[in-house]
């Protein structure tokens, strides 16, 4: 990807012949090459060496471009094996000591036609490719050029000149080398322009170049049309007293392509040319070309920072000119979180796949909460057998056997617990139904109703499914009352409820709330999870005890609506466990890693509760969705202002210019719209710092073994489930 910021595009073609230098110290025949396969549509570049010397000759392109991806790949293919392929090669039409017009003299970039002629060739069907066999030239060419100079300066004339090179005397050419001056000069130089590129050319270095054009089309008449269109555009290089290259078509079309395929340099087709020449005839492309169809970078790398932590939770690998480096993120790092962001498919559940095993098998605590249901799956076909017994599965597809799920449950020994719950239960129903269908009085009843129900969880706990029936029972709430140690709980609901009139009052409001918790009571799949008094597990001592918990709440079965009350309500849950940890002191508290896929449907304003707090209780979040859009402002602001690491996956426009702030300038906007899938931009915290952004690769998730799964969840089901009876 050529430097866009360059003053003068004409001045980077110098940096090919830069790399021509440098290939030339290797002593070794190399090949630079432009290509369309067979199929496809993209013109690629290539340079073609012995395999030892490929990671010298990267590191040479490397340090003459910076931004420059070179990998290392099987040779390409540009033939139809349908139709017709043939070729050509280059050839000086007059001796190798007058140079061509170059891109300087001609004042602009003369490879240009010529790729633009391969971006014509079409997709499928149709192949091409320009070759330059290039390997130093012997000194003996440098030698009678100097003897065509010394020629010239007696004054005979360049075609003179150019037609006796071959035969000039060793006498003139040893009289040149040594700086004399012809001895009877005559005539005066007759051709003072050609001299001067001559003695130009004479100063580059120079080399010997076997050039050749393969074609390949599906007819004889459009391989043809193909190479004349080709061959063609090499007619810029003519110019009064300048050379000018032939196209010239072998006898034997099977040698040449033979030659082609095999790179081997053929000396009846050499020219001599210097580096100029040569860029002039070929370059990589620079800032300048507008030619389309050329495969360019479509995201950028960059190199890792130096201080990246050797052990912790892999995340993937650092892929920077071809090296490759594992990534960590310390156990400290990961307390301030990890929010994930990409489109679907570009590989973020399998970044969670990588990190949610990777804790597993170190032992650690573990939760995933999934609406899709596949992320659940493969993490549970990869838990090694060491942790079967540490896996809780909560599948609310499981009709047969469900687990409990009771949001009104509470610790007796932390009554503050109450006053969370009725918060998150109304941040939820807030999220769960429209503002129109919400307000002030429905959050008072609602307050009411909850707190009068766990006024005596201890010894009678409640459900929500006995939430409406607060409302349309008289004489269940009144045996609550009856127990009721909350003035302010009992003056609501003897005093305030019973006196309101119109819209307010108890019989008007009773099935406007009623409503909203009978869309969840009458659901066969949620039904037989909340009416438990008594949950399947405790959510503390799971995380005390390094549990597995895992959750498919898969849309697909249960519904958007259901699946969302039950997230959130599992991550309220997991929240309130933590913040109890207040009783242990911190350095004993364990670290809890929580993973929530399309965390925004399943957290409510308390996440910035969980991103702000949740680090001293050692709850650790990684958090992913697909864009900003999603999230409410005041969520977003949660994220943006309190996540530590960041790790960004192929995003939108609209996406990539919030992100682009945090970070430019080593990639852009166009960076993050381009690129590929399982690749990601990540700007990682290391040791409480942030460090310089960089690009990973995720790693492939091993493959998941269906029985380990099918064990794990009967297991599970049987160790935490409760088998359903009736209509419960």
């Amino acid at each position: 990807q050529a430097a866009k910021e360059t003053a003068d595009p004409l001045k980077e073609i110098n940096i090919t012949a830069q790399l021509l230098g440098a290939l030339s110290n290797f002593n070794m025949p190399f090949a630079l090459e432009m290509a369309v396969h067979a199929i496809g549509e993209e013109i690629h570049f290539y340079v073609g060496v012995p395999a030892e010397m490929a990671e010298s000759v990267t590191r040479q392109i490397q340090g003459l471009w910076n931004d420059a991806i070179v990998n290392v790949v099987e040779d390409y293919n540009i033939f139809n094996h349908q139709g017709v392929s043939e070729g050509v090669f280059l050839k000086q039409k007059d001796t190798y000591a007058l140079p061509i017009r170059t891109f300087e003299e001609a004042g602009l970039d003369t490879f240009a036609p010529i790729a633009s002629t391969f971006s014509k060739i079409q997709q499928v069907g149709e192949g091409a490719a320009m070759q330059l066999m290039i390997t130093p030239a012997p000194k003996k060419f440098k030698k009678i050029i100097t003897g065509v100079i010394y020629q010239l300066k007696k004054g005979v004339a360049l075609s003179e000149a150019l037609h006796v090179s071959k035969a000039i005397s060793f006498r003139d050419i040893a009289e040149a080398l040594k700086g004399r001056k012809p001895e009877t000069q005559v005539k005066p130089v007759l051709d003072e322009e050609a001299l001067k590129a001559i003695e130009k050319k004479l100063a580059k270095q120079m080399f010997s170049v076997t050039a050749r054009i393969a074609v390949s089309a599906p007819s004889q008449s459009r391989a043809d049309e193909l190479l004349q269109t080709i061959a063609g555009s090499f007619d810029q290089f003519a110019a009064p007293l300048r050379n000018s290259i032939r196209a010239i078509k072998p006898r034997n079309q099977k040698e040449f392509l033979f030659n082609y395929i095999f790179r081997k340099f053929e000396d009846k087709e050499r020219m001599v040319l210097g580096t100029d020449e040569i860029v002039s005839l070929f370059h990589f492309p620079t800032a300048g070309m507008e030619t389309p169809r050329i495969a360019s970078v479509k995201a950028r790398e960059a190199a890792p920072p130096s201080v990246l932590p050797v052990s912790g939770t892999l995340i993937g690998e650092s892929v920077f000119r071809s090296e490759r480096r594992p990534v960590y993120i310390s156990d400290e790092d990961r307390r301030r979180h990890v929010y994930v962001i990409g489109q679907t498919g570009t590989g973020k559940s399998n970044l969670m796949v990588t990190m949610a095993v990777n804790d597993i098998k170190n032992g650690k605590g573990v939760a995933v909460v999934d609406p899709h249901g596949d992320l659940v799956d493969t993490v549970l076909g990869l838990i090694p057998p060491e942790r079967f017994q540490d896996v809780i599965v909560f599948d609310p597809s499981d009709l047969a056997r469900p687990l409990g799920l009771n949001m009104l449950e509470y610790d007796p020994a932390c009554p503050e617990e109450k006053t969370f719950i009725v918060n998150e239960m109304q941040s939820i129903f807030n999220k769960l139904f429209s503002q129109e269908t919400m307000g002030p009085m429905f959050e008072q009843y609602m307050r009411n109703a909850l707190l009068l129900l766990m006024e005596n969880g201890a010894t009678e706990p409640a459900t929500l499914m006995d939430v409406p029936r607060i409302f349309t029972s008289e004489e269940y709430r009144n045996q609550k009352l009856a127990k009721c140690q909350n003035p302010v709980v009992k003056d609501f609901w003897e005093r305030e409820a019973v006196q309101a009139g119109g819209e307010a009052a108890l019989q008007n409001m009773t099935p406007y709330i009623t409503s909203k918790f009978n869309n969840f009571i009458a659901n066969d799949y949620l039904r037989p999870i909340i009416s438990q008094p008594k949950s399947a597990f405790r959510f503390r001592e799971a995380m005390d005890s390094n549990k597995i918990v895992l959750v498919n709440l898969s849309k697909g079965r249960i519904g958007d609506i259901n699946a969302s009350l039950l997230g959130m309500i599992i991550v309220g849950k997991m929240l309130m466990a933590a913040l109890s940890r207040v009783d242990i002191p911190q350095e004993q508290r364990k670290d809890f890693n929580l993973y929530i896929d399309e965390f925004q449907n399943f957290t409510t304003d308390s996440i910035a509760t969980i991103l702000s707090e949740a680090r001293k209780y050692r709850l650790n979040l990684v958090i992913a969705n697909q864009f900003i859009a999603q999230l409410e402002e005041k969520i977003r602001d949660a994220v943006f202002g309190n996540v530590g690491s960041m790790i960004v996956f192929r995003i939108g426009a609209a996406d990539a210019e919030s992100f682009v702030k945090q970070f430019d300038p080593v990639f852009n906007a166009n960076d993050m719209v381009n690129i590929d899938n399982f690749n990601a931009y990540v700007k990682l915290l290391v040791n409480g710092q942030t460090t310089k952004p960089f690009n990973i690769r995720t790693l492939p998730s091993p493959k998941t073994d269906e029985a380990v799964r099918q064990k794990i969840k009967e297991q599970s089901r049987l160790a935490y489930g409760l088998d359903r009876v009736g209509g419960n």
